[in-house]
């Protein structure tokens, strides 16, 4: 019985290994193995079209995003007439709204 537990265990070990070197040898790979390269001249050519619109409205978003932080680290300064109690209150508004903002620019994002 000791016998056969024992070679149990080394066949596992060797399949295991053999499985480990076939993986990292097809994650090694250039892509599948039947790739038409039409497809991807097709695929590229697709999109060539669309980049300048796609750029334009990722800075726009970007810019948007800047300036909502921006605009969060300035609200979140206290004044200096603003007892800490207000200061508290307003902070916590402050980053609900923020939260809500971001979570918009992203959500628009998302559906882009």
């Amino acid at each position: 019985m000791k016998i056969i537990g024992k070679k149990v265990i080394i066949y596992s070990m060797l399949g295991l290994m053999q499985v480990g070197m076939f993986s990292s040898v097809a994650a090694a790979a250039p892509g599948p193995l039947h790739n038409n390269n039409s497809q991807r001249i097709a695929y590229l050519d697709r999109h060539d079209g669309h980049d300048n619109r796609d750029n334009d409205w990722r800075r726009q978003h970007d810019e948007k995003l800047k300036k909502e932080k921006e605009r969060h680290e300035k609200e979140m300064k206290r004044y200096p007439f603003e007892s800490k109690k207000h200061w508290h209150e307003r902070q916590k508004h402050e980053n609900e709204r923020h939260e809500r903002a971001i979570h918009d620019l992203i959500m628009e994002m998302r559906h882009r």
